[in-house]
């Protein structure tokens, strides 16, 4: 499995982006997709997760009501829907999966299997 990151991009406060990870033809439908960013200076994140198992959305704090992962109309691509994008969401973002589900606790500290080499996200006006 090999996971590539497309979307990123330079928007100003308050824009929209989405991301997208695509597999390369696998069926992520029975993988795990997360959503991880890094900014400089600082530790990775999560950011969000979707659950193979069930179908579970799970969110970190700082992003609950403004981003959605979803599961595009292609088997093989995950989305990662964001708005109203704030300076502090400027990062390079990465998607990463793994066949086992993660838990709602676990999931942003889980030790996915395949990562992406990430998109940069630029949040400024």
């Amino acid at each position: 499995l090999h996971l590539v990151e497309s979307g990123g991009d330079l928007v100003q406060p308050g824009g929209s982006l989405t991301l997208s990870c695509a597999a390369g033809g696998y069926n992520l439908d029975y993988w795990s997709v997360a959503w991880f960013r890094q900014a400089p200076g600082k530790e990775r994140e999560g950011v969000a997760c979707l659950s193979s198992r069930d179908g579970s959305k799970y969110y970190a704090d700082a992003v609950k009501g403004r981003f959605t992962i979803v599961r595009g109309d292609a088997k093989d691509t995950v989305h990662l829907q964001m708005n109203s994008l704030s300076p502090e969401d400027t990062a390079i973002y990465y998607c990463a999966a793994n066949f086992w589900s993660p838990t709602a606790s676990d999931w942003a500290n889980f030790d996915y299997e395949t990562w992406g080499q990430g998109t940069q996200v630029t949040v400024s006006s």
